[in-house]
C-alpha cells in the first residue's frame, strides 16, 4: 500500500517500483488488498486514473505513475450535526479518533437521541469542511468511555472494517474488578450469546460467538485489581461477560454482578488503539487518557483498598 493524500473528491498517490507491471485491478485488489465490490464499482464507473486518464482493469501500471481514485464525494452525515465540542485524539484525511465519554450513547437507537457521539462527529465533521457520511468502525457501551475510531469515506470504512475482522485493530481497555485476581496473566476463551431471560445481558453459552480476551493485572487493591484487557473478538458486553464468568465483575456494573462502589458505572475506559493506517500501512497507536471518575476510583481504591 502507498501513501495517498485526499485533494476535493480524490485520492492520489505514486505508483512505487514494486508494482510496476501489475495489472491495475490485480494493484488494488490483491496488493493492497481493496475490497472486490469496491475496486469493480471505481472501475465500472471510471474512477480510477492513471497518468492523467481513467484506466481500465487490465491496464499495466508504471512506476512512477500518478494514480487517481474518486473515493470521497460528498454525502450527507446521516443525523443532525451537534454543536457541542468533539474531544478528537487523531485525525488525518481518511480517519478520525475520538474520545467517547461515559454515559453517551455512540449512535441513535431512537429518533429522540440527538446528542450521541455520532452527532458530535457530524457537528466536527460540518465545522471542518468534512462532507461524509457518520461511520464508526467498532461500538463502545454507553457506560464505557474511550477511544472510538470512524472512517472519513466509504474506502476507508470498508479496509477498516477488513482490518477489524481480521484482527489487525488492537483494542486494549483498562478495567476495575472486585476481587484479588490470582493469575497476573491469562486469555478468556468462551463464546457468548444472548441470555434468554434478561433482554439487555449476555452469558456464557456454548450455543454462543466466539469470544476471546487476553487479560493483565497491572495493580492489586486489597479484594479489587486494576487490569489490562486486550479484546481478539468483539461481542456485545464482552469483558463485562468475561470478567464476571470468571467471578471477577466490573465494580459498577450491577448488571452483571458488580456492586456501585466508589463509581456510578462500570469501570471500563477504552484505553488505546493499535492498528496500521489503512492508506500508508505506518503502525499507530492512540490513547484517551483515564477519565476524571475513573482517576478518582483508583486513587480511593490506594487510599482505602476493598477487602471481604
Amino acid at each position: 500500500m502507498i501513501a495517498m493524500e485526499k485533494q476535493g473528491e480524490w485520492l492520489i498517490g505514486t505508483i512505487p517500483d514494486e508494482a510496476d507491471g501489475l495489472p491495475a485491478g490485480s494493484l488494488l485488489r490483491e496488493r493492497w488488498k481493496w475490497p472486490k465490490k469496491q475496486v469493480h464499482l471505481l472501475f465500472q464507473h471510471k474512477e480510477v486514473w492513471l497518468a492523467g486518464r481513467p484506466a481500465a482493469q487490465h491496464v499495466k501500471v508504471a512506476a512512477g505513475q500518478e494514480i487517481k481514485v474518486r473515493a470521497c464525494a460528498p454525502e450527507p452525515f446521516g443525523l443532525d450535526p451537534s454543536p457541542e465540542k468533539l474531544q478528537v485524539l487523531y485525525e488525518d484525511d481518511h480517519l478520525l479518533i475520538a474520545s467517547k465519554p461515559a454515559g453517551m450513547l455512540l449512535h441513535p437507537t431512537e429518533k429522540s437521541h440527538k446528542k450521541t457521539l455520532d452527532h458530535l462527529v457530524a457537528g466536527h465533521f460540518a465545522r471542518t469542511g468534512v462532507f461524509s457520511r457518520v461511520r464508526h468502525v467498532h461500538r463502545l457501551d454507553q457506560e464505557t468511555s474511550g477511544v472510538v475510531m470512524y472512517a472519513k469515506h466509504a474506502l476507508a470504512s470498508a479496509l477498516l472494517d477488513e482490518h477489524l475482522r481480521e484482527r489487525k485493530i488492537k483494542r486494549h481497555y483498562v478495567a476495575y474488578v472486585h476481587g484479588s485476581m490470582p493469575k497476573d496473566r491469562g486469555t478468556i476463551s468462551e463464546p457468548i450469546g444472548k441470555d434468554r431471560f434478561h433482554s439487555s445481558r449476555r452469558r456464557v453459552t456454548p450455543t454462543g460467538d466466539a469470544a476471546v480476551t487476553h487479560f493483565r493485572v497491572t495493580e492489586r487493591y486489597g479484594n479489587a485489581t486494576r487490569l489490562e484487557c486486550e479484546l481478539e473478538t468483539g461481542r456485545t458486553h464482552q469483558i463485562r461477560v468475561h470478567l464476571s464468568y470468571l467471578g471477577f465483575p466490573l465494580i459498577g456494573d450491577v448488571l452483571y454482578g458488580g456492586k456501585d462502589l466508589f463509581v456510578k458505572r462500570q469501570a471500563l475506559h477504552a484505553a488505546i488503539l493499535r492498528f496500521s493506517h489503512p492508506f500508508g500501512m505506518e503502525s499507530l497507536e492512540v490513547s484517551a487518557p483515564l477519565p476524571a471518575d475513573l482517576q478518582q476510583l483508583e486513587s480511593r481504591l490506594r487510599d482505602s483498598p476493598i477487602h471481604g
